[in-house]
């Protein structure tokens, strides 16, 4: 099973992001999990790389722009969750 959570570098965030910290990471996570949902629902023998880019797209186009323009996973933890659509595992 894959348990999904979209964390941010708090290092790497300015005062305001740090405030906001919790919430984003709450969005992110809900989109990213929608976009497997999504993606694994219509699965059908794609490649890795492919099941990647479109667990990315369908993650931005979840988001509100300027979130979805700010968003770079870490591609190998988004890969992990590429694989886990490919290997039909459940996804929370």
């Amino acid at each position: 099973m894959a348990d999904l959570h979209v964390s941010l570098d708090g290092e790497q965030l300015n005062p305001v992001e740090r405030k906001l910290r919790e919430p984003l990471e709450e969005q992110l996570t809900s989109a990213l999990k929608h976009a497997a949902a999504q993606v694994a629902q219509r699965y059908d023998g794609q490649s890795e790389d492919e099941v990647l880019h479109w667990l990315l797209q369908e993650t931005r186009d979840a988001l509100h722009p300027d979130i979805a323009e700010g968003f770079e996973p870490d591609e190998e933890r988004l890969r992990l969750v590429a694989r886990a659509v490919i290997d039909g595992e459940p996804i929370t």
